[in-house]
């Protein structure tokens, strides 16, 4: 893999950087060596994740982001620089798929709201059929999302971790559950002493 300012800090780029005074710092991030792997960090981080925004190219050159979700771990790690999704049928419009005919480049950014963490992965992306490689729709697929259309792969080129400035923390309707369970338990434990005492007061 490659530094990801390797890729994202063009001579464009890096001069706006010299000019607002962030060059310098920037410079010190690229000379370090680049990841050989994603890490524990990384792979327990994404296995953790139900939702994620893929951007792809159109042929005429226009951005397009994607959003794209499904039970935790549905994005799965397949290898140390390789990641991997099942395609179900959605609304048929296909930009992603389209866009990959040409330009196989994608960005991804998995964001963990209630932590105010985001990681972004530079990758290149390659498209599958279900009936193509039944191996991999067994390794991707997930219960209960429908039959497989096609599998998308992808090679790892770069990774990022952003900083948390500015990300305002959201909570899933499950992520609530788990937040409010010990004082949901607790008060029912007290009611049910509170409603013991009451039956022990109306029997005295």
């Amino acid at each position: 893999m490659r530094n990801f300012g390797d890729i994202m800090f063009t001579q464009t780029v890096k001069a706006e950087q010299e000019k607002r005074g962030s060059r310098a710092g920037y410079a010190k991030m690229t000379a370090r060596p680049a990841p050989e792997a994603l890490s524990e960090r990384e792979a327990a981080f994404i296995a953790a994740r139900d939702s994620f925004y893929m951007a792809s190219v159109t042929e005429t050159g226009w951005p397009y982001v994607q959003h794209r979700g499904g039970p935790k771990g549905f994005l799965r790690v397949l290898g140390p620089t390789t990641l991997g999704f099942a395609d179900y049928r959605g609304n048929k419009q296909y930009v992603s798929t389209g866009n990959l005919k040409t330009d196989d480049r994608v960005s991804l950014f998995l964001m963990d709201y209630p932590n105010k963490a985001r990681l972004k992965l530079l990758a290149r992306a390659k498209i599958q059929s279900a009936e193509d490689a039944p191996e991999l729709v067994s390794l991707l697929e997930v219960a209960g999302q429908g039959n497989v259309e096609r599998l998308f792969t992808l090679e790892l080129e770069a990774f990022d971790w952003n900083c948390p400035q500015f990300i305002t923390p959201r909570f899933t309707e499950n992520d609530v559950r788990e937040i409010i369970a010990p004082q949901l338990e607790a008060m029912k434990t007290e009611n049910e002493a509170l409603k013991a005492r009451l039956a022990a007061l109306e029997t005295g």
